[in-house]
C-alpha cells in the first residue's frame, strides 16, 4: 500500500515552517483548517477536554463501525498535528492556553459564539499577551447578527444557506450532498484567510481577528445563483443532472451505468453531434440557440446514451473530441494511477497507525509541497512533547496537573480516543 517514492517529497520546503497553530477545534470544519496550515509546514497543537477529548467527531463513523479501532469521519479532518488535552476552564487550564498563545503565531476556534470570552480567553483577552496573535473564530453564522447564536453542522448548513434547495431534481426533494461540502469548504476558506492574515502581519507587524460564517462561504459558493435573483427576479430552481448555464453538461445513464458528458465549445458541441449522428442538433451550435432548445438537446442527448454502454460513449469521445467519462465510484478514485501517480490519493505508513489513506490537494506545488506526516492522534498524546518541551514544564509539574484534572490523556472505555489495542507505550511517540 506505501509508495516509498512519497519519501521524496519530504526533502523539499514548507512554505508555512516556523509558524505556531494552536487549534481549539471541533468537528470537521475547524479542524480541517489547521489540517491544511498543519499540511504546509505549520506546526499545528490541538487542544482537547481531558477523557473522551472532542465527542462530536473522535464518535463519528459511517456506519457505526470502527475498523481497526478508528474512525474515517474522526481521522478524514486531522492530520500533522500535536494533541493536548487540557481543561481550559480550570485557571491553571487558561495558564497553559495562555503560555501557548504568548509564543505561537494563530489561534483558530469554532465554538459557539461568545463561548471563549465567557471562559476569559477570547480574542480581546489573548491579543493583550500577544498582539500580533491571528486569531480565528469559526462559526455557522459569525460571532454577531440575528442567527449567531445557532449551532451550525453540515446537512443545516446545506438547508439554510439554499444550497440544498437548488439540489436534485425537479420533481424530488432537495438533496444534502453526502460529501460535508460546508465543512470542508468552509475550512479551506478559513485557511486561506488565516494564511492572508499571516502575509499582512508580515508587512505590518499586526494580529487581527477573523469572523467567518460557515453559512456565507456556503453562499458564496453557489455561483451565479445571487445575480441571477438580482437582475430577473427570479428564483433558481433544481434542474437534476443537467446545467442549464453550460449546454450541454450533463449526467446520463447508459445501459449498463452513468457517465458525465461536457461538450460547451463548439468544436466540442459539433464533435459530440457527430458521434451521435444527429445532423439536427448541429442546427443548435450556435451557444444562444443551446440555451433557446437546451430541454430538446438534452432530451436528445439522454435517449442517446441510454442505449448505449458507458465503454461505446468514452471511446466515441475520444474519437470526436468531446469531454465524457464514467461516473466513478469511491473505489475507482482510490486505485485510479492518475490520482495516486499526483498524490492526490496519499497512501502512507502513519508512525502509530501504520498504513492509512489521506486526499492532498497541496502536494503539487514545485518548492513548498503539502505533506501528510501523520494522522489524527489520542487524547493527550503529546502532552509530554509539547509541555515540557515547549513551555519547560517539568515531569512533576506535569504530575501535579494530572493529579489535578487540568490535563489528562485518552479514555480506556473509549477506544476512538486511545492508542491501538497492544500499544508498547512507545509507537509513535515524538517526544
Amino acid at each position: 500500500m506505501f509508495d516509498p517514492k512519497l519519501l521524496s517529497i519530504f526533502a523539499k520546503n514548507d512554505a508555512l515552517k516556523g509558524t505556531r497553530v494552536i487549534s481549539f477545534t471541533r468537528i470537521i470544519y475547524g479542524p480541517w483548517a489547521t489540517t491544511l496550515l498543519g499540511l504546509m509546514g505549520a506546526e499545528v497543537i490541538h487542544i482537547e477536554m481531558p477523557g473522551s477529548g472532542d465527542l462530536l467527531i473522535r464518535g463519528v463513523s459511517p456506519g457505526g463501525s470502527f475498523p481497526r479501532g478508528l474512525s474515517p469521519g474522526m481521522m478524514c479532518a486531522n492530520a500533522n498535528k500535536y494533541f493536548i488535552a487540557v481543561d481550559v476552564r480550570h485557571p491553571k487550564g487558561k495558564e497553559i492556553l495562555k503560555k501557548l498563545v504568548a509564543v505561537s503565531d494563530v489561534l483558530v476556534e469554532n465554538f459557539k459564539a461568545g463561548t471563549f470570552d465567557n471562559w476569559g480567553i477570547g480574542y480581546r483577552d489573548l491579543s493583550e499577551i500577544n498582539p500580533g496573535l491571528i486569531y480565528a473564530s469559526l462559526q455557522g453564522f459569525g460571532n454577531w447578527g440575528s442567527l449567531s447564536d445557532r449551532p451550525s453542522y453540515d446537512a443545516y448548513a446545506q438547508g439554510i444557506t439554499g444550497l440544498a434547495e437548488i439540489t436534485g431534481f425537479p420533481e424530488a426533494i432537495p438533496l444534502k450532498s453526502q460529501a460535508w461540502i460546508g465543512d470542508f469548504l468552509s475550512g479551506t476558506v478559513a485557511a486561506y484567510l488565516i494564511t492572508v492574515a499571516l502575509f499582512y502581519r508580515n508587512r505590518t507587524g499586526k494580529g487581527q481577528f477573523i469572523d467567518l460564517s460557515q453559512a456565507e462561504v456556503l453562499i458564496r459558493a453557489m455561483d451565479w445563483t445571487w445575480l441571477y435573483i438580482c437582475l430577473t427576479g427570479k428564483n433558481r430552481e433544481r434542474t437534476g443532472n443537467r446545467d442549464y448555464a453550460v449546454v450541454p453538461s450533463l449526467i446520463a445513464k447508459t445501459r449498463d451505468g452513468f457517465v458525465a458528458i461536457g461538450a460547451f465549445e463548439k468544436k466540442e458541441y459539433e464533435a459530440l453531434c457527430r458521434a451521435m449522428g444527429d445532423e439536427q442538433l448541429l442546427a443548435y451550435k450556435d451557444y444562444e440557440s443551446r440555451f433557446k432548445y437546451a430541454d430538446e438537446i438534452y432530451h436528445r442527448v439522454e435517449e442517446w446514451a441510454k442505449d448505449r454502454t458507458v465503454e461505446e460513449i468514452e471511446q466515441l469521445g475520444i474519437e470526436h473530441g468531446f469531454a465524457v467519462s464514467r461516473v466513478m465510484n469511491s473505489r475507482d478514485i482510490y486505485e485510479d494511477p492518475h490520482y495516486n501517480s499526483r498524490k492526490a490519493v496519499w497512501k502512507f505508513r502513519d508512525p502509530l497507525w501504520d498504513d492509512l489513506t489521506y486526499p492532498n490537494p497541496l502536494a503539487n506545488v514545485e518548492k513548498t509541497p503539502g505533506k501528510v506526516r501523520w494522522s489524527m492522534r489520542p487524547v493527550g498524546f503529546d502532552n509530554e512533547h509539547v509541555l515540557c518541551r515547549l513551555l519547560g514544564y517539568s515531569k512533576d509539574q506535569l504530575d501535579e496537573l494530572y493529579q489535578e484534572g487540568v490535563i489528562g490523556k485518552w479514555d480506556e472505555s473509549f477506544p476512538a480516543t486511545a492508542p491501538p489495542s497492544g500499544w508498547d507505550g512507545k509507537k509513535g511517540l515524538f517526544y
